[in-house]
């Protein structure tokens, strides 16, 4: 006889696991499938799945590690400190890489078994319908057992896109996952792509000692950011960083040679080559579908491989919903986890949503970049009469006692109501200042709002409250 389920969840990921655990907690037998062990030594199956064990966490790990040997060569001497030739042991770093994954992975282990979801290892996938339940195929060593569900969300994940004609490896020519990998600092390094994951890696083995190019096929930069973002972005990143950024490229051969890659690239009209060690192939990433068996059950899924799913993420099908990277949208982990928890909730019969219009979006370069809300091209363009205030962090005492002045925080608000409608940061510390903009948009709070909150003295948020105050042509100390 087959297990059977309250609700099973597709994948153990941001979006998956949360869910699982949002429906335990309200009182609805749950288990969760996944099959990926992210090269474990045991073989065990890992939980939170690409953002956690080769995505967002161990690139995070790698970005500090990396901030550090570049603070200690070129920041700590205005500190008084002095630091003889900084040597980098990237095998300890991975290690330390390595730890904080184990760490994390092993707690959802534990949250699991607090709040008594089932873990199910293996691939799964519909097998159909079973006295108004759905059954579920969980393949796992090429055994195969059924369990049976009341409800399935599909939290499958996405993976990285590859290039035809572009051999991945993830030993010379690497996707994200290889590139958090990599035994030593190349000397010479080549990124394809220069969206959020090109430059995070790219930035990470410049700061090691890596001569970096980045090669991106779109005509302008970080197209999705505000534009006054985005040119000091490409000023930072390019003329003090020296990251070799080329945009309209159009890639041509690339093959392994016996001292590394050649890549062939055409750049206005002209034909270059790209010699480099190791290769980052960052175009991207495409939904984990095609392993659910969607077509046996009628699983709609779009010509890219999403899952069509409407504000509240159900499916076609009853009882069948979505999250994550597998539904249309920011592929945020953040994003899944608010979708996971909306998704349990609905179950449960309570009235769970996500506001799409609040998810902030983060790049952790350095500078971080950092907004939610509208741009200044999306306000014009919806025809949004707007007013806008703007104050770098040069400004700012706590930004100069860091030794770190670069950037700014623009806000947008309403011209009539002065409801803000989009806030863009650029400096340090920008992920955690866009969350006071993400709270106050949420409660639909105006310009006038923040400016009249006291914020701490010194500290960095005290930008964001300058910047509400120039909205208003006001501010106190710019």
């Amino acid at each position: 006889m087959s297990k059977e389920f309250d609700v099973v969840v597709i994948g153990a990921g941001p979006g998956g696991y949360v869910a699982a655990i949002r429906a335990a907690q309200l009182g609805l037998n749950a288990a969760c499938i996944e099959y990926n062990s992210y090269a474990d030594p045991k073989g065990e199956v890992r939980l939170g799945g690409t953002c956690l064990n080769v995505g967002c966490i161990p690139s995070k790990a790698l970005l500090q590690s990396s901030e550090l040997f570049e603070q200690a060569n070129h920041s700590f001497v205005m500190h008084g400190i002095s630091v003889d030739s900084p040597r980098m042991d990237v095998g300890v770093m991975m290690k330390r890489k390595n730890n904080i994954v184990d760490q994390l992975t092993s707690g959802i282990r534990g949250l699991f078994k607090k709040n008594k979801v089932t873990l199910l290892s293996g691939l799964g996938s519909f097998a159909g319908r079973e006295d108004e339940k759905w059954k579920i195929a969980v393949t796992r060593n090429g055994e195969t057992e059924h369990v049976l569900a009341k409800h399935v969300v599909v939290a499958t994940g996405s993976r990285a896109r590859h290039l035809p004609d572009i051999p991945v490896d993830n030993e010379v020519i690497c996707d994200n996952e290889g590139a958090l990998a990599f035994d030593g600092a190349p000397k010479r390094l080549g990124v394809i792509g220069a969206g959020v994951i090109g430059l995070e890696l790219g930035s990470v083995w410049k700061r090691l000692g890596a001569e970096v190019t980045i090669l991106e096929a779109a005509p302008d930069f970080l197209s999705a950011a505000d534009a006054a973002i985005t040119k000091e972005a490409w000023k930072t990143f390019t003329a003090k960083q020296k990251l070799g950024i080329k945009l309209g490229v159009k890639i041509g051969k690339v093959e392994r040679t016996a001292d590394g890659v050649r890549v062939e690239y055409e750049l206005k009209d002209e034909q270059k080559v790209l010699e480099c060690d190791r290769l980052i192939v960052s175009v991207g990433r495409i939904p984990n579908t095609d392993g659910l068996n969607a077509d046996a059950v009628g699983l709609k899924v779009s010509d890219r491989g999403f899952i069509e799913v409407d504000e509240q993420c159900r499916t076609n099908l009853a009882n069948v919903w979505a999250v994550g990277d597998v539904v249309p949208g920011p592929m945020l982990a953040h994003k899944g986890m608010e979708e996971g928890v909306m998704v349990a909730e609905c179950i449960a019969g309570q009235k769970g949503h996500v506001n799409h219009d609040t998810v902030p979006w983060v790049i952790y370069t350095h500078p971080e970049i950092a907004w939610v809300g509208k741009t200044e091209a999306q306000l014009k363009a919806a025809g949004i009469e707007f007013k806008a205030g703007q104050i770098p962090f040069a400004a700012n005492g706590r930004a100069l006692g860091q030794g770190d002045t670069t950037g700014f925080v623009r806000m947008y608000a309403c011209a009539e109501t002065d409801r803000i409608l989009g806030v863009h940061v650029i400096g340090n510390n920008a992920s955690e200042l866009i969350a006071e903009a993400v709270v106050a948009m949420e409660f639909g709070a105006c310009s006038e709002d923040i400016a009249r909150i006291c914020h701490a003295h010194p500290t960095l948020s005290e930008v964001m409250h300058e910047a509400a105050l120039a909205c208003d042509k006001r501010p106190l100390h710019f």
